[in-house]
């Protein structure tokens, strides 16, 4: 890329940031240290600026440590954000409607390009069932709140069955897995890399990815009291992000070199999910704040939450008043 449109997609970058989230200029450089607690999953770009360390080096000359806490899924690490044990992290779509209907004061900050490739509806290589209307009475893995939630809600409204007509089994990834290949479940609902090694390892087949129904959109969020506490911290993620996502961007086999070691899958896995990433991480926006009110909606009619939520009150100070519904 040439490296004048580098340089101003980076300052422009910065500067929306900085408008969204209220920035004041310059970094807040003090004696006493501080840490910024980051919850990751097995997957992203998150997991592999991690690996690099491109963002202790960022701000040690802050005075900021950084700390890592692995989580199975989206859920999980909110909760941890909502209980104060990290400060910022990345989930999937349906999580943060999730925490926020249960009370947790957090902020979206960024999400990256629609991936819709990037989950999916599978069953064993064996299993008689070729249709999405067929889970009709069936049993139905899938991690409760996370962002495959959405795609099973869709996918079962396109094929005529009420959600209510399966027996959704609430399981984390990897008890999934486990009850997915003794067939205890009929169908599992999983996101990459998951979704690559049950397809690789398993023989797992796809009956409906997000193609066509959900835009799944990676989110980062960040604990709304460190946010405004710390904005020049949010906006060095950010940018050390927007950097890695270009590099990254038609470079799937050298990311799944970097992801393979980090999430304990085979290279080939990797570069499958890899390839179904989407790069580009961009501020949050209304346009897709009002797709993410249409989740939460749809998730309220359902009785999944307990309550109704306006997405508009998780957004960054300056978009708050952005009407979302």
């Amino acid at each position: 890329m040439n490296l004048l449109i580098v340089s101003l997609f980076s300052t422009r970058l910065s500067l929306v940031l900085g408008l969204a989230l209220g920035l004041v200029a310059g970094p807040a450089v003090g004696q006493n240290r501080t840490e910024l607690r980051i919850g990751y999953q097995k997957y992203g770009t998150l997991t592999i600026l991690k690996a690099r360390g491109d963002l202790e080096k960022r701000l040690a000359p802050q005075g900021v440590d950084v700390r890592w806490t692995e989580f199975p899924a989206g859920p999980q690490l909110l909760e941890g954000l909502n209980v104060g044990s990290i400060d910022f992290g990345t989930v999937g779509e349906a999580p943060p409607i999730f925490a926020q209907a249960a009370g947790a004061d957090l902020v979206y900050v960024a999400n990256q390009p629609p991936a819709p490739a990037g989950e999916a509806i599978v069953v064993g290589k064996d299993s008689p069932i070729r249709s999405v209307a067929e889970l009709k009475g069936r049993k139905v893995a899938l991690n409760k709140g996370s962002n495959v939630h959405y795609l099973l809600v869709k996918a079962l409204e396109k094929a005529g069955v009420r959600y209510s007509e399966i027996q959704p089994v609430f399981l984390a990834p990897a008890d999934a897995r486990a009850a997915f290949e003794r067939g205890s479940v009929d169908a599992w609902v999983i996101w990459d890399p998951f979704l690559a090694a049950a397809e690789k390892q398993l023989g797992a087949r796809v009956l409906a990815d997000g193609k066509g129904l959900v835009a799944n959109h990676q989110f980062y969020l960040a604990s709304r009291p460190y946010a405004d506490k710390q904005p020049q911290v949010i906006r060095a993620i950010v940018e050390e992000l927007a950097k890695l996502d270009r590099w990254a961007e038609g470079n799937s086999r050298e990311v799944a070199a970097f992801l393979a070691p980090q999430i304990g899958l085979d290279p080939g896995v990797a570069e499958v999910a890899a390839s179904r990433f989407a790069y580009g991480i961009v501020p949050i926006t209304p346009a897709v704040a009002a797709q993410q009110q249409k989740i939460a909606d749809s998730f309220f009619e359902l009785k999944l939450i307990p309550k109704a939520i306006r997405i508009s009150d998780a957004l960054p100070t300056s978009l708050k008043t952005a009407s979302t519904r």
